[in-house]
């Protein structure tokens, strides 16, 4: 028996030798290997700095793209209060225009009005100036040295009072609708193709050239418009 165990040891020993040189090679069997530390921080510096560099691209990127956002729609904000800025000027361009459109017009109806007003009766005072006329001549006919003889001559004057205050009357009411008789003669007025038509023209001491010194002729206004111009007679000495 001890002769059995002792030659099996041998044996065993043998397998295991060659068990051992069977089996693989681990990381174990080698020796371990030292790195110098300057070689192991020169790839991690280079890597941290890459990251980093990325990581800011990225941020600045990001802010770009953030910027330019914001600046879009600055502008989109900006390019829609300008146009309700325009569209708000139109409309108070053309609520102004309106009204005064609106003003222009209830003048010009307020001024049409007044002349229809003033002038509605031309036509009639056109025709009612030649029976004025007519009057006038009739009261002119008259002398006055027979006017003087009231005895003898009371009905003549009865009657020249009739018609001169009929004149009266009938020129009162005419001048409250605008119709006014003028005389430039009396008034010694300068001569005015506006307001006058020269008929002839004469020499006359001690008045000036242009001056009116005899009307044939009175004229009529209607509300400051000439209705009839005064036919009159004008110095003319040089």
């Amino acid at each position: 028996m001890i002769q059995r165990s002792l030659l099996r040891q041998p044996r065993v020993a043998s397998r295991g030798i060659q068990a051992q040189s069977r089996a693989p090679m681990t990381r174990s069997h080698f020796p371990p290997v030292r790195i110098s530390q300057p070689l192991l921080r020169i790839p991690q510096r280079w890597q941290s700095t890459t990251t980093e560099a990325s990581g800011t691209e990225k941020a600045e990127a990001s802010a770009m793209k953030a910027a330019q956002s914001e600046a879009n729609e600055e502008d989109s904000v900006k390019k829609e209060l300008e146009a309700k800025n325009k569209d708000i000027i139109d409309l108070k361009d053309k609520y102004l225009r309106s009204v005064a459109d609106f003003r222009n017009l209830q003048d010009r109806t307020k001024r049409d009005v007044d002349t229809a007003r003033n002038f509605a009766i031309s036509r009639f005072a056109a025709d009612l100036i030649e029976s004025v006329d007519n009057l006038d001549r009739a009261l002119g006919t008259v002398p006055e040295s027979t006017l003087s003889k009231s005895e003898t001559n009371k009905e003549l004057v009865s009657l020249y009072d009739g018609l001169k205050m009929t004149e009266r009357i009938l020129m009162q009411t005419l001048k409250k609708h605008g119709l006014e008789r003028f005389d430039p003669a009396e008034a010694g007025e300068a001569f005015n193709p506006n307001l006058h038509e020269a008929t002839f023209q004469t020499k006359v001491e001690g008045k000036e050239d242009g001056s009116i010194f005899m009307t044939q002729q009175k004229g009529f206004l209607l509300n400051g418009r000439v209705v009839r111009a005064a036919k009159v007679g004008v110095v003319k000495n040089s």
